[in-house]
């Protein structure tokens, strides 16, 4: 992916502390995009930071939930506010939630999943 140049973009990347979400955060930021990193673990997200940087990228670290009332609007004043655009978003956090037989899932563990997996990617995107 680093072939590719992003030189300007502005890339938002959420569940990006870990797995495949950090990998394309690191990815972009080497293709010279700025990005938005979000996740719910502000350690996890600092080494973020650090690896971008050592590879020479910019990041603007979110730690949040996305299942908080106001974070995802809050988040998009901001983008609109201090860049004015978002060229790139990849909703990659998700939630799985219990293995166990549908009818034996809690209704809270339910609200989550589709919160997170649905409803915020949703929201997001408006």
């Amino acid at each position: 992916m680093t072939d590719i140049d992003l030189k300007g973009r502005l890339a938002l990347v959420s569940g990006a502390s870990r797995g495949i979400g950090r990998a394309l955060a690191l990815e972009l930021a080497k293709a010279g995009a700025h990005v938005i990193a979000t996740a719910r673990t502000q350690g996890a997200l600092e080494e973020l930071d650090d690896a971008i940087k050592a590879a020479g990228g910019t990041t603007t670290l979110v730690p949040m939930d996305l299942m908080s009332e106001d974070g995802i609007e809050q988040l998009g004043q901001i983008v609109t506010d201090r860049w004015g655009k978002l060229d790139i978003m990849i909703a990659n956090a998700g939630a799985l939630g219990e293995l166990t037989p549908a009818a034996q899932v809690k209704a809270k563990t339910w609200q989550n999943v589709l919160g997170v997996n649905l409803v915020a990617p949703a929201r997001m995107i408006r």
